[in-house]
């Protein structure tokens, strides 16, 4: 990542906030703490590499309350739940609804760097796969109305007579809408652009 991954711890209860934050940050970690989720809420860090390790009951907004309201945002932040009184049904609904993990108190230091590692490895695939679908989106908007037919057609499978045919137009001109559409979509093959039509759907 371009920008160092964080870790945003966010518990209300101080003593164990203060304590992860501490354990992190001497394992090398960079770790912001917030004493609630309309904190961190209001800090504006959702959009930032890392993940967030929350805690599920709190005063106020709840853990699962910000995961829905990040959601909500379009943010897609890893979360790390912790808590002290793990339940299935919590837990359940908490993975369902993308958290990467589940973690009960007291927290075992090696476990919880595993798990942050990974959701910061998520994170980051997940940041470039959107950054790849954003860029090919852009060139798919620097198409024309009847290029974009002619690209729907060819990545059905369809040759350049039937897409002439199915178009009223002459495979010709299929033909240089193809060479236009190749070179706009940065595409090297029609498998590429197969490939970048599913990302634009």
């Amino acid at each position: 990542m371009s920008e160092q991954a964080t870790v945003f711890i966010v518990d209300d209860d101080e003593g164990v906030r203060e304590a992860l934050d501490w354990s992190l940050r001497k394992a090398g970690l960079r770790v912001e703490s917030f004493p609630s989720a309309e904190a961190f809420l209001g800090a504006g860090r959702a959009a930032r590499p890392g993940c967030l390790v929350l805690d599920v009951r709190m005063q106020g907004m709840s853990g699962l309350d910000l995961q829905e309201a990040l959601k909500a945002q379009g943010c897609e932040i890893p979360i790390i739940f912790i808590t002290g009184h793990a339940d299935i049904p919590t837990s359940v609904k908490a993975i369902k609804a993308g958290a990467v993990d589940f973690v009960e108190k007291p927290v075992i230091r090696a476990v919880l760097i595993e798990r942050i590692c990974e959701a910061f490895r998520k994170d980051e695939m997940g940041r470039r796969q959107r950054a790849v679908r954003a860029a090919t989106l852009a060139r798919y908007r620097t198409l024309t109305a009847r290029e974009r037919q002619v690209l729907e057609l060819v990545t059905k499978g369809l040759s350049n007579k039937e897409t002439a045919r199915a178009l009223a137009i002459s495979p010709r001109t299929v033909e240089n809408h193809r060479a236009r559409i190749m070179t706009a979509m940065q595409a090297d093959s029609l498998v590429d652009l197969c490939q970048m039509t599913s990302l634009c759907s």
